[in-house]
């Protein structure tokens, strides 16, 4: 069993935001919105207090670069808020390319983003619709 498997979020998350995205060159952008949405701060104002703001940011852009890389346009990155837990879901087209972390290759060459979501979320997984498919990781902002 490996350690992205097929599963939806553990419940549901309200939608705080949503936001397509074209190229990585809108990462930024999305990494202080996400900040603002947050925190109120598009800038690290509290590392102490707001370190799993952070590791939400990380996740995001691990996930929402892996979809613009890999995936199929359109790309959109969701924002879903449940009391002190953050989801983060990313969807992009390509339904027939499962989330496959890097096995057996130089750790140089990279590809080791879904270990790192992994072991910063509380849970995370990925699941498909028709046209669809969508990684997401929750993170507890009370952590």
């Amino acid at each position: 069993m490996g350690i992205w498997q097929a599963a939806r979020p553990p419940r549901p998350f309200p939608e705080v935001w949503c936001q397509e995205l074209t190229s990585l060159a809108e990462l930024a952008a999305l990494r202080a919105r996400l900040r603002r949405s947050t925190t109120g701060s598009r800038t690290v104002a509290e590392p102490e207090r707001d370190h799993w703001s952070e590791r939400l940011v990380l996740i995001a852009d691990e996930l929402t670069s892996n979809a613009l890389r890999h995936g199929g346009a359109p790309v959109a990155a969701v924002l879903g808020r449940d009391g002190d837990r953050w989801l983060i879901a990313v969807r992009d087209a390509a339904v027939d390319v499962p989330p496959a972390p890097a096995e057996g290759r130089d750790p140089g060459l990279g590809g080791f983003g879904l270990y790192l979501v992994a072991d910063l979320s509380a849970a995370h997984g990925w699941f498909t619709e028709p046209g669809a498919k969508t990684a997401w990781a929750v993170v507890d902002g009370g952590a």
